[in-house]
């Protein structure tokens, strides 16, 4: 079994690390600092041997520098954005994989919010680490890519089995729920999803990781029919 330990960062970011305990072996999935993602794995007696970037993004490779020189771990990273990620010692594409002791991550591309950004997809242990491609009850913004490449990746990741926990990078999930809201009030799911969000929130609590399943039912973004919708729906959140 792998163990996946939240480490809560800046305003809103999530740091994953990932550990095998049959191997030892530990992995950092996207570490925007470094501090607070080397005390996390010493108060667990965790070396870090890797880190797996998603995409490019200062709040997602902050912290690799240090981390590398406190460690000598190994970092993997996107081949289409080798050129902004200077720390890379490995470049990943579609179909690549990496590995943390006997368990295999599958490298997705899901270019959109960025040029190259990729996902990690462990299929075997039904996890999906998505950077900022999808949120609980959101989706990344276009800052370098098209809505028709955001809507390719929603209904890629949709079609993931509905056990795979979604590990994504911000705790975005009140605000995406109450605009999703005033796209689907209708939706039930969405609404008790919400009002359980709130309650969370209201006590402090993260609200990731998601499921599959449940951005099936209550993700406007994974929910689009079609790109023109997905597309408004994106516009209107950012204006929002």
């Amino acid at each position: 079994m792998l163990e996946v330990v939240r480490i809560p960062v800046l305003t809103d970011n999530y740091v994953w690390l990932l550990h095998d305990g049959a191997s030892g072996e530990t992995v950092v999935v996207d570490p925007a600092v470094a501090e607070s993602v080397l005390e996390a794995a010493a108060a667990r007696g965790w070396t870090i041997d890797q880190i797996w970037n998603t995409h490019w993004h200062g709040d997602h490779v902050g912290g690799n520098a240090a981390i590398k020189a406190a460690t000598g771990c190994t970092i993997t990273g996107p081949a289409a954005e080798a050129d902004k990620i200077g720390t890379l010692d490995r470049t990943v594409r579609e179909g690549d994989t990496v590995r943390i002791g006997g368990h295999v991550a599958t490298v997705m591309a899901v270019p959109a919010h960025t040029a190259g950004h990729i996902a990690y997809h462990l299929a075997d242990d039904h996890i999906v680490f998505v950077g900022d491609t999808l949120f609980a009850m959101g989706c990344g913004r276009l800052f370098e890519g098209t809505a028709a490449q955001m809507f390719d990746n929603m209904q890629r990741l949709a079609a993931l089995p509905e056990d795979t926990t979604v590990y994504c990078a911000h705790e975005y999930t009140l605000s995406n729920g109450r605009f999703a809201l005033t796209v689907e009030p209708g939706n039930a799911a969405l609404v008790r999803r919400v009002a359980k969000v709130e309650a969370a929130r209201a006590r402090g609590e993260p609200t990731v990781p998601t499921s599959i399943g449940e951005e099936r039912e209550t993700n406007i973004f994974m929910r689009a029919r079609d790109v023109a919708e997905l597309a408004a729906r994106r516009a209107a959140k950012d204006a929002a």
